[in-house]
């Protein structure tokens, strides 16, 4: 008798699953585009690989020396909530758009239908460039982790060489990992949200009660440094205002990322909710973490803040070393080292979706190869391949100076997504009530978070292009090009060259999505006499 209860209760679990697929794949179809991928993705899976992009145990601890340096502890805790706050607003305005279009093409696929092909063209490609940069960040971060641990338990040296090294082999990994099926992909996701914060209770733990020595909390809440070359010791000096904000994007390029839920939208079961859910609320929770991490992280900064700021990239390492040993170090290093290969794994599969999602509107050149669907694992194997080989040569440069070619990389990576970001928000905030609303909107208070997102992404957009330290500016006595700031030479080359591409050529051809299903499909899907399933090539 219990087991026809089971198997009862087993069938309407099924019954209501194969009802959300449908009920998925008629909102897909609505949006022009057959079912070609398994939504081998719940909620929790959905929030989780937006939540390991993000990664506060990778970005923020990466890019610890950015903030440290520009800014000093101000800009490490009260930095990090307010670009948490700003962001968690940019955050609410993407979900409203994604709950109402939940696809892979996410970013282009709003701002073509909301304005046009023209901003679909430029949103697309800006945001690709993004996420493939920033993989190639998250991935060469993560290298110069682990290379200083393996320095601390095998004594392997310490260069731009062997970092190198270590980050070809973590995209080699992460390469074959993102060949399988997605489920596997969904189930490292969860692993790794539950790695993370344990993580951090870990560290944390580890931080309040290993060092004998911590700073005080004035230190931790108001401590200043600046260490960039430019005037100013404290904010009595409106200089150091810049130099605080050029700290900021340690927690800007943290807390990016998350449009990875909407580019796994057409993967995800109840995408229309799911979705815009998993984009915020991987937000705010990677907020809260992140600031009780960072908060334990500068109170264990030892005295000698000198050695910190020599140790440059690695100063987190070097603050745990200082502070707990060799051996407490190498483990807290550990946690965050695998931390950062789950958040560079999830970021080629976001990158990976979106080089799908515009070759299937055939914008970029050799689409049918990077569309393909393979049959064996139904994930798009060859554009897993180019963005990981893409991302790898991003940095290249950085055998010849390994800090700028890392700054600039999370420089595009930050820009080239929020400004991504920034054009649908715009489209949206501009179509006003003639926007249809997904199950998960605003109501009507899009009329002021549309616009503050907007300026907010401005703002830093025009920030982080500027120089980051006097050594930086060409006109300076102090001027080295190996400290100048090439943000604005490359994603400016990029805005030229997707711009005369446009109006001597795609302008003629590139009409945006391109609709896979007509109005008699939708007809037949309704009825259900249609079935929309994996593909070889859709």
């Amino acid at each position: 008798m219990e087991e026809k209860e089971r198997q009862e209760v087993r069938g309407v679990e099924e019954d209501a699953r194969r009802a959300s697929l449908d009920r998925d794949a008629r909102e897909l179809a609505r949006l022009g585009y057959r079912q070609v991928f398994e939504r081998g993705m719940g909620a929790f899976s959905n929030f989780a690989i937006s939540f390991t992009i993000i990664s506060i145990l990778a970005g923020c601890l990466t890019s610890y020396f950015i903030a440290f340096s520009s800014g000093g502890p101000v800009a490490i805790t009260w930095g990090w909530l307010l670009v948490g706050v700003m962001v968690t607003f940019v955050g609410i305005a993407l979900g409203e758009i994604a709950s109402s279009m939940p696809t892979a093409g996410s970013m282009y696929f709003w701002a073509a239908k909301l304005g046009g092909p023209v901003w679909g063209w430029f949103t697309g490609w800006i945001n690709l460039i993004g996420v493939i940069a920033v993989t190639s960040a998250i991935d060469m971060g993560a290298a110069i982790f682990w290379n200083y641990l393996l320095n601390i338990w095998f004594g392997l040296s310490i260069s731009h060489g062997t970092t190198f090294t270590i980050f070809t082999v973590i995209v080699v990994l992460h390469l074959l990992i993102n060949l399988n099926k997605v489920w596997i992909l969904g189930m490292l996701n969860s692993i790794s949200a539950v790695w993370h914060m344990v993580g951090v209770v870990v560290i944390v733990a580890a931080l309040i009660f290993v060092p004998e020595y911590h700073q005080p909390a004035s230190f931790v809440f108001g401590g200043t440094i600046n260490a960039t070359g430019f005037p100013g010791k404290d904010f009595s000096d409106p200089w150091f205002w810049f130099v605080f904000a050029l700290g900021l994007l340690m927690a800007q390029y943290t807390i990016t990322g998350f449009d990875a839920s909407a580019h796994l939208a057409e993967e995800t079961r109840h995408a229309a909710r799911s979705a815009a859910i998993g984009i915020v609320s991987s937000i705010v929770l990677s907020v809260i973490f992140g600031f009780i991490l960072l908060v334990a992280v500068t109170f264990a900064v030892p005295a000698n803040i000198q050695g910190v700021l020599d140790a440059g990239g690695n100063a987190l390492p070097y603050i745990w070393e200082q502070a707990l040993g060799s051996r407490w170090a190498g483990f807290l290093l550990f946690i965050a080292c695998v931390a950062q290969f789950f958040c560079g794994n999830a970021a080629l599969a976001s990158a990976s979706r979106m080089l799908f999602a515009f070759s299937r509107d055939g914008a970029v050149p050799g689409k049918r190869l990077w569309r393909k669907i393979w049959q064996r694992n139904h994930v798009p194997g060859n554009a897993v391949i180019f963005c990981a080989v893409f991302a790898w040569a991003l940095m290249i440069p950085t055998l010849a100076n390994g800090a700028i070619g890392y700054a600039v990389g999370t420089s595009v990576a930050v820009i080239g997504l929020y400004v991504s970001f920034a054009i649908p928000i715009f489209l949206r905030w501009r179509m006003g009530e003639r926007f249809e609303c997904g199950p998960w909107n605003t109501g009507g208070h899009y009329r002021w978070i549309c616009p503050l997102s907007f300026c907010w992404i401005g703002f830093i957009s025009i920030l982080f292009m500027l120089p980051t330290s006097k050594a930086g500016v060409w006109f300076s006595q102090e001027f080295s090009w190996t400290s100048a700031n090439y943000t604005p030479l490359t994603f400016g080359g990029v805005l030229l060259a997707i711009g005369c591409w446009w109006l001597l050529s795609a302008r003629k051809w590139y009409t945006g999505p391109v609709r896979e299903v007509g109005e008699e499909d939708l007809v037949l899907l309704e009825r259900g006499e249609l079935t929309s399933t994996p593909d070889e090539e859709s």
